[in-house]
């Protein structure tokens, strides 16, 4: 499904920034080309994320006017779809990690990967496998830290 919604993309210091008018989120970038590039990957993890998550999507509005000096209107339009997304089983996901499949179910639900499920069957993102692979993550539990103690000093202990 093609999903088109309008930004704005205006100056800002040496750089330009794109905003979009129905949804939260700000890319910035050096020319014209970049932040329009920017702003459909912001377009397309919006919607990505609403459509894994089955969050109703933004409503677009149309015939928007620029807020900022300098300002002009940019149209984005991205086709997605949940089975557009780039994923792996929670299984294969788990075998990637090297963690069992319950720990990716817990790894989702803490938010470190991004993932959903369709019938009896759990998806991973490509994307989130791979951050957490480029995290380096260290094996095992983290170690709790003790808070350091600071000794007084007694009289008899200064002779």
């Amino acid at each position: 499904m093609v999903h088109t919604y309008e930004f704005e993309l205006y100056p800002t210091g040496g750089s330009l920034s794109a905003m979009p008018f129905d949804f939260e989120g700000e890319v910035k970038g050096r020319s014209r080309a970049e932040v329009s590039r920017k702003a459909v990957s912001l377009l397309r993890r919006e919607i990505e994320q609403r459509l894994m998550h089955n969050s109703p999507m933004p409503k677009a509005t149309f015939g928007n006017a620029p807020s900022h000096d300098g300002g002009i209107v940019l149209i984005a339009s991205i086709d997605a779809s949940v089975d557009a997304i780039d994923t792996i089983t929670a299984s294969e996901a788990a075998e990637k990690l090297g963690v069992s499949r319950a720990r990716i179910s817990q790894m989702v639900k803490a938010g470190i990967l991004e993932g959903y499920t369709k019938g009896n069957a759990s998806f991973i993102t490509c994307e989130s496998v791979q951050r957490r692979l480029n995290s380096k993550p260290r094996p095992g539990r983290p170690r709790l830290t003790k808070p350091k103690t600071v000794q007084k000093r007694t009289a008899s202990a200064e002779k």
